[in-house]
């Protein structure tokens, strides 16, 4: 790979002042480091200066009223581990438990695995000069797409590999963002750009910025779930991925969040499901009585 220099802040304070200079793909943050070093191999990025941001917040703060906070650098093996998280946002710790093999929960972040880059064989391969890198063309859209966006109409066909932004979203999250500008909270569904706004990147996230943390608002009477598909059950990435969140009043649900991975280039709301139950809700109480949706029964 390229030569770079490598900075090693010791608290966030200096992380954030040595990325404050950042531009776009010259000075990069380095967390659990799998995705980036790949990246740095395949000349996919060539960065000239390295941040450790190791030292951004690893604390998991579950209130028994309030915000779930959940600190951008906490490994993936503590979100899957913890009970109180386990006990409240059932889908976000499964969805954490099912990333990778244990080797990489042990190292991977929650930041890192938010900011994931795509994993499109064309753009990870050097050869292939496509959209993203500055190229003419989608190399997906006539080429082998098996496994590209069935959702968004391009120009640019990756899918989103984040199993931790799903249920993220479905829980209505926030990402908790700082720079030299200072912090701000961005709407996890609002975080993530299609090609068509962003090409070059995915998110809403500024060169000189870093992710610190996730924010989860306190659930109640919540029922949530996630669901994935994956070519082979060891280490891989999802085919596709479901996250549910519903919140109930006894059997009635009364509003739906179901949100899609690795089927578009963004996290993908299915907005019929939000106003199906809404308008189920509506019907059955202008005649006076609850709806109650029932959903199919799994064969077993």
């Amino acid at each position: 790979m390229k030569a770079f220099a490598y900075v090693n802040p010791a608290t966030e304070k200096e992380a954030l002042a040595a990325m404050a200079t950042a531009t776009r793909g010259k000075i990069v943050p380095l967390a659990g480091g799998m995705d980036l070093l790949d990246l740095m191999k395949d000349y996919i990025v060539q960065p000239d200066v390295v941040v450790n941001v190791k030292t951004l917040s690893s604390t998991i703060s579950v209130p028994a009223q309030g915000l779930t906070v959940i600190g951008a650098a906490t490994r993936l093996v503590d979100v899957a581990e913890h009970a109180d998280l386990r006990k409240t946002y059932p889908a976000f710790t499964e969805a954490a438990e099912s990333v990778g093999t244990p080797q990489i929960r042990h190292s991977g972040t929650v930041g890192g695995n938010l900011m994931q880059r795509p994993r499109c064989w064309y753009f990870r391969n050097e050869e292939f000069h496509c959209l993203k890198k500055g190229g003419a063309r989608c190399f997906a859209v006539d080429g082998e797409n098996q496994f590209h966006a069935i959702f968004g109409d391009g120009p640019c066909h990756i899918v989103h590999p984040s199993s931790l932004a799903v249920p993220l979203i479905a829980y209505g999250g926030r990402i908790r963002v700082s720079g030299p500008d200072g912090e701000r909270e961005v709407e996890a569904d609002r975080f993530y750009e299609m090609p068509d706004r962003n090409m070059f990147g995915e998110t809403v996230l500024q060169p000189n910025e870093l992710v610190t943390a996730v924010v989860l608002p306190a659930v109640r009477n919540t029922k949530s779930a996630i669901y994935e598909v994956k070519f082979k059950q060891s280490h891989d990435w999802p085919l596709a991925f479901a996250s549910v969140a519903l919140r109930m009043a006894g059997t009635t649900v009364e509003s739906a969040r179901v949100v899609l991975g690795a089927v578009a280039p963004v996290p993908w709301r299915s907005m019929a499901a939000k106003r199906r139950s809404r308008a189920r809700l509506w019907t059955s109480r202008s005649r006076g009585r609850r709806p109650k949706l029932r959903w199919p029964t799994p064969n077993r």
